[in-house]
């Protein structure tokens, strides 16, 4: 239960699973519907806010979404991935096989590649420079205008100021964990910026460390496009919060945009996010970690 402002919070768990997913249901969806299918080792790999992902092989990694709310998101991974990822220069886990529900499983799913690397969010080994300079670069890439019929997602792309009011509300509610007047003070400096008038363009929507990986300390792969979308390019470029604080001018110069209003929604959009992180990951040590650094950094005296 959510406490009122000024009386303590009570942080939230992950959403809960609307069904059972084990390994055996994947083995069953793979052997089954797979033309790929050789009886390859299937072991859990990760249980997400939206999908239960197993290990195939050394191949393959198998997504099956855990609640209803991300089956379209399952679905929009299938439609658009695989024309993305030829232009980007990272790679994605664009779905090799679309599954389809069955008589033991009751929605679609998808197998991607397994992609090489340790999230970001779990490594100390991070070259930030060169990772900001990736960044920059990738997002470069992604952030094309997008068609009209592209993915319509109603909590990220949108303009920062619709978060106003939840972001106040955080803020009241966290006031014994962290500084609420310094969030709303920040918060209204940064949300006031000119809001986007350009395209739609491409988005992640979900840009942060724990879907960023790693090898040898540089970016090796970007995961998880669940949310993908368009809109406003500040919404993915809050990610330099989070990772690259102390080279946001990198991956500035790497990205070719230094408009200070697009900076300023970044990170307004990032506060937005890390307070989300904190309140609904209470059972999720990572991405509770990525909010709350992610707070202070955006909390600080560092420039937009």
């Amino acid at each position: 239960m959510t406490a009122e402002p000024g009386q303590g919070m009570s942080f939230s768990d992950m959403p809960p699973a609307e069904v059972e997913i084990t390994p055996g249901v994947a083995v069953d969806l793979l052997s089954g519907q797979w033309p790929g299918w050789k009886g390859q080792e299937v072991s859990p790999l990760a249980n997400g806010w939206d999908n239960v992902l197993f290990r195939v092989g050394p191949s393959y990694v198998a997504r099956l979404p855990r609640r209803e709310l991300a089956v379209q998101l399952v679905v929009n991974e299938a439609t658009w991935l695989p024309a993305l990822a030829p232009r980007l220069p990272l790679p994605i886990p664009a779905p090799v096989f679309a599954g389809r529900a069955d008589a033991k499983f009751p929605w679609p799913w998808n197998l991607v590649p397994w992609l090489d690397g340790r999230s970001a969010a779990q490594t100390g080994e991070l070259k930030a420079a060169k990772v900001a300079q990736q960044l920059g670069s990738f997002l470069t890439a992604l952030h094309q205008p997008a068609p009209s019929d592209a993915p319509e997602n109603p909590y990220r792309g949108g303009p920062i100021i619709e978060k106003d009011e939840g972001v106040r509300s955080r803020a009241g509610q966290m006031r014994d964990h962290f500084p609420a007047t310094r969030i709303v003070e920040v918060w209204e400096r940064v949300s006031s910026a000119d809001p986007y008038a350009g395209p739609p363009v491409w988005l992640h929507g979900d840009l942060h460390p724990h879907n960023l990986l790693v090898v040898e300390g540089a970016l090796s792969a970007v995961i998880d496009f669940g949310d993908v979308t368009a809109g406003d390019p500040a919404t993915d470029l809050a990610v330099a919060w989070m990772l690259a604080p102390d080279h946001i001018d990198v991956l500035r110069t790497a990205y070719g945009n230094g408009d200070p209003a697009l900076w300023a929604r970044a990170r307004a959009w990032a506060l937005q996010l890390a307070l989300a992180f904190v309140a609904n990951s209470a059972d999720n040590p990572v991405m509770s970690g990525v909010g709350t650094k992610a707070l202070e950094v955006v909390l600080s005296d560092r420039p937009d």
